[in-house]
C-alpha cells in the first residue's frame, strides 16, 4: 500500500514518526529497549472535523509540519515498509518551529 493510496479521513493526520536517536556515546538502542518517539513529520491530513451545524473546522496542521504528540497516541500502520501513526488532531500537542 503506497501512501499516496490513503485517504485519511476526518480530523486524523498520518505522521512518520522521528528515528530513534543515538545515546551520548553514539550506540543505538534496540528496539524494544528505546521509548516510543514523541515527534513526527506529517505527512498526510484528513479534512477536517464537521461541526454539529454542518461547517468544516479544517485541521491546524498541514503535511510536512513537525509535531509533538502522546506517547502512545494513534494507531501504527505500515505502508511501504514504514511505520506509520494515524493521530486525531486532538491528540497533537504541537507544531514544531524549526
Amino acid at each position: 500500500m503506497r501512501t499516496t493510496s490513503l485517504k485519511i479521513l476526518g480530523d486524523r493526520v498520518l505522521v512518520r514518526p522521528d528515528e530513534a536517536e543515538k545515546t551520548e556515546r553514539g550506540i543505538y538502542l534496540p528496539e524494544a529497549a528505546q521509548e516510543r518517539p514523541q515527534r513526527g513529520t506529517v505527512v498526510a491530513v484528513g479534512e477536517g472535523r464537521r461541526l454539529k451545524n454542518g461547517t468544516l473546522l479544517p485541521p491546524d496542521v498541514k503535511v510536512g509540519d513537525r509535531v509533538m504528540y502522546g506517547r502512545y497516541s494513534g494507531n501504527e500502520v505500515t505502508v511501504d515498509g514504514q511505520k506509520l501513526l494515524i493521530i486525531g488532531t486532538n491528540a497533537l500537542f504541537a507544531v514544531i518551529d524549526e
